[in-house]
């Protein structure tokens, strides 16, 4: 570890430079000698890195919404060429240029901090071992050894002897419980982050060997932080779990703002995102027109939350514009003039039914209620109003008669003629 800080020693001047100047105003408030100047100092130097990052972080948030998105054609690719490695390799990289994505992209915040990260290492490393560095001169490292953060030197490692410990005027004792508390908080946060990923902000309708790959790092990288975290310092701890946290606080307002298409946090965005749109009519920001606009472009490829989405400002009366705007549906207000229900432009009547008579009635011709047609029915016309030709057959009915064939339940119209039995 100190042969690869030793790369970084270019970059020990700047850090150290940014950790003196955040000493300067913390040492004012807490003392210059104590462990709260010093170690704010570091998460300071953290956040001030973290904030320069973000346009990295961006990009790696659409490179690997990029690389799930070309998981199933890389897979056939990997398919079809599966005998030929040159040639998948080719292909890969055509697909890459075409797309505009670079595998490398999601791995841009890591390495622009690496630098970083040794460069820390080596100052904190030289200040226990006495020796002055960048522009940390002998006044600030004896100050930097009599910082202790709760109980254990800021230069302080796990692994360190009781001799090494005593000589920064601390315990093993305390050194080990500090450092074994950073070490599992360090990759806690580090499993929470991946596992927050991986469940909440991953396409879940497409299955790919990358899924496969996410979900072992899960585990790997808070094992590789334990195993790595005893050779840490206690200042290089509090630099990576500061940054863990960072990371996590990031990630959490990433998913919950601007999630992934197809995951579980899509869902429930889109469903915050339609309670809010069907209460006031309107989206809230330029942001959530840009998803909505993007839901609408994408026609008949959209998936299964953005189709529950659209529906559901539909049944509400509302309709999704091209440009993102959501405005009342002239459909939906035409269909709840027609039900009588209140519109925007005013209350229309309801339309009054008329009432169904009994069979009991309709069989002893019963006058109709009010409100109902007076038209008269087959039964109630007039016998002399009946056709001539009937008469003339025969098939007229006296007035006293029962029940025509409409009401006796017999077909109308010409019967069909039954089909002599066969002897």
């Amino acid at each position: 570890m100190d042969t690869i800080a030793s790369l970084f020693s270019f970059i020990t001047t700047p850090v150290s430079w940014v950790i003196v100047q955040f000493h300067s105003v913390y040492g004012a408030i807490f003392g210059p000698d104590t462990g709260w100047a010093w170690g704010l100092s570091i998460v300071s130097l953290v956040i001030l890195i973290r904030i320069c990052l973000i346009p990295l972080f961006v990009k790696q948030i659409k490179a690997t919404r990029a690389m799930q998105t070309l998981q199933p054609e890389m897979k056939k690719i990997q398919e079809r060429y599966k005998n030929d490695r040159q040639r998948q390799s080719e292909e890969m990289m055509k697909l890459y240029k075409e797309t505009g994505t670079n595998p490398l992209s999601s791995c841009l915040p890591i390495l622009a901090q690496s630098p970083f990260f040794f460069a820390l290492y080596h100052v904190l490393n030289s200040i226990a071992s006495n020796d002055t560095i960048g522009v940390i001169n002998e006044r600030l490292l004896e100050s930097a050894q009599k910082a202790h953060i709760f109980g254990a030197p800021l230069a302080a490692k796990f692994t360190d002897s009781s001799e090494k410990v005593e000589a920064l005027n601390s315990s093993l004792t305390d050194v080990r419980v500090v450092t074994a508390i950073m070490i599992v908080l360090m990759s806690l946060s580090q499993f929470y982050t991946q596992r927050q990923l991986m469940t909440k902000n991953v396409d879940t309708s497409v299955k790919t060997p990358f899924m496969q790959q996410q979900k072992m790092l899960m585990y790997i990288f808070p094992v590789i932080f334990a195993v790595f975290g005893i050779n840490f310092p206690v200042g290089v701890l509090v630099y990576w779990l500061t940054t863990n946290v960072w990371t996590m606080g990031q990630q959490m307002y990433v998913i919950h703002n601007n999630p992934t298409p197809g995951s579980k946090a899509q869902a429930a965005y889109l469903e915050r995102l339609s309670k809010h749109v069907t209460r006031h009519g309107k989206t809230r920001n330029r942001r959530e027109r840009a998803i909505v606009k993007a839901i609408v472009a994408k026609g008949r490829d959209r998936n299964e939350y953005e189709r529950k989405f659209i529906n559901g400002l539909n049944k509400a009366g509302l309709a999704a514009q091209t440009d993102g705007a959501v405005i009342k549906s002239e459909s939906s207000a035409a269909a709840q003039a027609e039900d009588g229900t209140p519109t925007s432009t005013g209350a229309a009547p309801k339309r009054q039914q008329p009432k169904r008579q009994s069979k009991s009635q309709r069989q002893s011709g019963a006058p109709k209620a009010a409100g109902e047609s007076t038209s008269l029915t087959k039964s109630d016309e007039p016998q002399d109003a009946k056709p001539a030709s009937a008469a003339k057959k025969g098939n007229a009915k006296p007035a006293g008669s029962t029940r025509s064939k409409a009401q006796s339940g017999q077909r109308k119209g010409p019967q069909r003629p039954k089909s002599p039995s066969k002897k």
